[in-house]
């Protein structure tokens, strides 16, 4: 079959546009200063094996929606963890461990962030802790386990872990590296916002053309809000920003709709693990409350299939390994051509440059597996 009757009953379940959109450079930069963007690039790039990842065109997409141009970060090819996360958690470690050896890093997790700080911590030699909720993939437990870390387990779900984490640390003074900031918490989690707004220093000089879009998931809000940190930066230009979430799980849509950080309840998680998140990092919020144009909220239903699709070449010319959060950014792209005054109101159109964030590989490969694997008795006849 065609990429168009593939690709043309896909939805978006919710849509707002806010109402106090204002994006301001300075604002946001008082939030993530220049000098934690621009530290994170000058030490990072230093790292052994770094490289810039690469901006794949989605020309087959960009051909059938009738856009300039669709651009696709992927960040499966991040070092070696397959994941944004390495520029966070990792950058974290290394900052706060000041060039000590004899301190123990914790920190809670759902999967990628826990391998960023397990390996920052192995690169350094140091004692790494992480705590898993029963809810985390023994998939994801092995892997992190693999970068020398501890892994201990909680019952109960990330929250209880956290709780865990906080209470072992303060007893033993391990120093706990999290990516979500609260009102006494946020020199870390600014770190490792810093880390994430590489990608855009990247993406600046991977191509010459202004970038209009770009779609970003969101789980607390800590990647969307390192990259609109990032645009603040380094554009030139200001982009569109659109907020993609689970429709399960859209805090960042609720708290624009309320005008406030609103924390909602959870009734079945999302098969995007990693976006599936009932409220929203503090720092991320100041960012995007004004930053961001439009929030849309997908189902799971789709994501399988933008899996096998970004792997069978449906969409560009490359093969492309993008996991559970990684296919959102297709789908809300695609879901929001489909919904003509979505598109007309963002403009979406012949002189579009969109940026889409493959914001991980198969970092859970059972679990990628099995997603791949729906996707393609559905559409294993795409051209």
């Amino acid at each position: 079959m065609e990429l168009k009757s593939k690709i043309k009953k896909w939805k978006l379940s919710k849509i707002i546009f806010n109402k106090k959109y204002n994006f301001n450079r300075k604002n946001v930069l008082a939030y993530l200063p220049k000098s934690y963007i621009e530290n994170a690039y000058t030490k990072i790039s230093k790292w052994n094996n770094y490289s810039k990842t690469p901006l794949i065109s989605l020309n087959k997409l960009s051909k059938e929606l009738n856009v300039g141009n669709i651009f696709y970060k992927d960040e499966s090819k991040r070092f070696n963890l397959k994941s944004f996360k390495a520029l966070g958690g990792a950058y974290a470690v290394e900052v706060i461990s000041k060039g000590r050896k004899k301190i123990t890093i914790s920190s809670a997790t759902a999967g990628n962030h826990g391998r960023s700080v397990a390996w920052g911590a192995q690169r350094l030699g140091l004692n790494c802790k992480i705590f898993l909720s029963q809810n985390v993939s023994v998939s994801r437990a092995k892997t992190i386990e693999e970068y020398g870390a501890e892994i201990i387990r909680v019952k109960g779900d990330y929250e209880n872990s956290l709780k865990e984490c906080i209470k072992r640390s303060k007893l033993n003074n391990w120093k706990i590296v999290q990516d979500v900031s609260s009102k006494n918490y946020k020199f870390v989690p600014k770190l490792t916002m810093a880390g994430y707004s590489i990608m855009i220093k990247e993406t600046s000089v991977q191509t010459n053309k202004y970038i209009t879009h770009i779609f970003l998931q969101a789980g607390v809000g800590g990647m969307a809000a390192g990259v609109v940190a990032g645009v603040a930066r380094y554009f030139k230009r200001i982009p569109k920003i659109i907020i993609v979430e689970p429709e399960n799980a859209a805090c960042v849509l609720k708290s624009i709709e309320k005008g406030k950080m609103t924390k909602i309840k959870i009734n079945k998680e999302s098969i995007m693990g990693g976006m599936s998140c009932n409220e929203m990092s503090l720092i991320p919020w100041h960012i995007l409350k004004k930053t961001t144009n439009c929030c849309l909220a997908i189902p799971d239903k789709k994501i399988p299939d933008a899996i096998t699709m970004l792997a069978k070449k449906s969409f560009s010319v490359k093969k492309i390994i993008g996991g559970e959060c990684s296919a959102p950014a297709v789908v809300s792209l695609v879901s929001a051509f489909n919904n003509i005054k979505v598109r007309n109101r963002l403009n979406l159109n012949r002189s579009s440059n969109i940026l889409l964030i493959g914001c991980e590989g198969d970092v859970d490969k059972e679990l990628y597996k099995k997603l791949y694997e729906k996707g393609l008795k559905q559409y294993k006849n795409v051209k």
